[in-house]
C-alpha cells in the first residue's frame, strides 16, 4: 500500500509538466496528446534560434538540416529503423498519401482494406481507385473483435491482383490489436505457389500504435507505417512521419516533388531523387517543431522504456474496462480486457454525444465513435488509477 501511494503522488509530479493533464481527466490520447512544457519551451527555444540565427541564412540551413538529422534519428531510435528509411512528414494522412499515390497503379490492380479504418485513410482509397481504375475489397476485421482470426481473414481476402493491403496496427475505433508481423507475412508470401509475382506490400495506419506498443518495424517487415507524433508520443501537432521499408524504396515514386527531396549538380539543377525516405519530402516545414517532438520523446523515456510504459496502459484500461463491465447499463465492445490503451463502450437506450459533453463539463474529456457507435476512452501511462474512478464514478451518475 505504502509503495503505491508513493507510485501515486510521483505520478501526479509528473503530470503537472503536461498543462492539459492540470485539473481535468485527461483520455483523448488518441486524438491529440496533451503538450508538456519542455516540448512547448523546445519550440519556442527553437523559434529564437531560427529567428537569430537569420531566417534565410547558410547558419540557418545548417541548423535545419542537423534538426532534420536528429529528428529522423530521435525516430529510428523509438521505432528500431534506420533514420534514412523516415520520412518527416505532417501527420499519419500524409504519409498514408505518399505510398499510396507513389505506387505505381495498373488497371485492375487491387488494394484490400479492413472495414475498421478511419475516413480519411478510406477517402485517400476511394480517390486513388477513380483516379486509376483499380479494384477495392474490404474485409471483416471488425467480426474479429471477441473472436476469430485476423491473420485468416485477411488472407481468404487476397487476390491474384492484390498490391497492396491497408489496415491499422492498433484499431481506432475498437482498440484491438492486429496480429501485424503474421499479416505481413502471409501478404509478402502470397500466392505461395508463384514466387516470382510481386509481393503484396502492407500499408499501415499507425496513428493508435506508435507511442502505446514497444516497435520494431524492422521485425515487423511492414513496407509502409505511418504515424504522427501529436497523438501518443505527445509532441506538437504538425509533425508526423512515414516508415519505408528498404526493399519497398524503390517500388515508391515522389507524389509531391520539391527541392528538399532532389539532388541537384553545380549549376543548381535537379538531377535526381535523394537515396533515402527525405526523396519525399517536398519544401519548407516548421522546422521548430522538431525539438519540440524530440523533447517529448525524452520525456517519455525519462519515466520508463517503451514495454514497461505498455504494461502500464494495459493494467490501466483492464481497469477501466473492468469497472465499466460492472455498471449494469454500459455495455463494453470488447467482452475481453483490451490489449492496448484504447476502451470503446456504449450507453445502450442514450444518445452518446450529449453524454460526452456532460462528461467534458465535470472536466472528463473523452470522445465518440460513429462506427461502431460507441463512446471511446483513452488510457495512458500518464493516467491516474484516480481518473479512472472518476470517469467511472460521473458516467454511473448519468446514466
Amino acid at each position: 500500500m505504502q509503495t503505491s501511494r508513493l507510485l501515486s503522488t510521483s505520478l501526479e509530479q509528473y503530470r503537472q509538466q503536461f498543462l492539459a493533464l492540470r485539473h481535468k481527466a485527461y483520455f483523448n490520447y488518441g486524438g491529440q496528446g496533451p503538450l508538456p512544457d519542455v516540448a512547448l519551451e523546445a519550440v519556442q527555444q527553437a523559434h529564437r534560434t531560427f529567428q537569430e540565427l537569420g531566417p534565410f541564412s547558410s547558419a540557418a540551413n545548417a541548423w535545419i538540416t542537423e534538426e532534420a538529422k536528429l529528428t529522423r534519428a530521435a525516430i529510428g531510435t523509438a521505432l528500431q529503423v534506420a533514420p534514412d528509411t523516415i520520412v518527416l512528414t505532417e501527420n499519419v494522412s500524409m504519409g498514408c498519401n505518399i505510398a499510396l499515390w507513389g505506387i505505381d497503379w495498373q488497371p485492375g490492380d487491387h488494394i484490400l482494406m479492413s472495414d475498421c479504418e478511419h475516413q480519411g485513410i478510406i477517402a485517400q482509397v476511394q480517390a486513388v481507385q477513380q483516379r486509376f481504375g483499380v479494384q477495392v475489397s474490404i474485409c471483416p476485421i471488425l467480426d474479429t473483435l471477441n473472436g476469430g482470426d485476423p491473420v485468416a481473414i485477411v488472407s481468404s481476402h487476397l487476390q491474384p491482383n492484390t498490391r497492396l493491403v491497408v489496415l491499422s496496427h492498433i484499431l481506432w475505433n475498437t482498440g484491438q490489436v492486429l496480429p501485424l508481423a503474421d499479416i505481413v507475412a502471409v501478404c509478402h508470401q502470397y500466392p505461395s505457389d508463384r514466387p516470382e509475382q510481386v509481393p503484396v506490400k502492407v500499408l499501415v495506419d499507425a496513428a493508435q500504435s506508435v507511442g502505446v506498443l514497444p516497435l520494431n518495424l524492422q521485425e515487423l517487415g511492414v513496407d509502409f507505417y505511418a504515424f504522427t507524433g501529436h497523438k501518443w508520443w505527445c509532441g506538437p501537432a504538425g509533425l508526423g512521419g512515414l516508415y519505408i521499408r528498404p526493399e519497398a524504396m524503390s517500388s515508391l515514386s515522389p507524389v509531391f516533388v520539391g527541392w528538399r527531396g532532389v539532388v541537384t549538380d553545380e549549376s543548381g539543377q535537379p538531377v535526381g531523387w535523394k537515396p533515402g525516405g527525405d526523396k519525399f519530402e517536398v519544401a519548407t516545414s516548421d522546422y521548430p517543431l522538431y525539438a519540440g517532438l524530440r523533447a517529448a520523446l525524452q520525456v517519455h523515456d525519462q519515466w520508463a522504456p517503451p514495454l514497461q510504459r505498455y504494461q502500464q496502459i494495459q493494467a490501466l484500461s483492464h481497469l477501466l474496462w473492468q469497472q465499466l463491465q460492472e455498471l449494469p447499463q454500459v455495455n463494453c465492445l470488447r467482452t475481453t480486457p483490451p490489449e492496448a490503451g484504447l476502451v470503446s463502450f456504449q450507453l445502450p437506450g442514450v444518445t452518446h454525444e450529449p453524454q460526452v459533453q456532460a462528461l467534458e463539463a465535470e472536466g472528463i474529456l473523452v470522445r465518440t465513435i460513429r462506427h461502431p457507435d460507441s463512446i471511446r476512452a483513452c488510457v495512458y501511462y500518464l493516467t491516474s488509477e484516480a481518473e479512472v474512478e472518476r470517469l467511472v464514478r460521473t458516467i454511473a451518475s448519468l446514466t
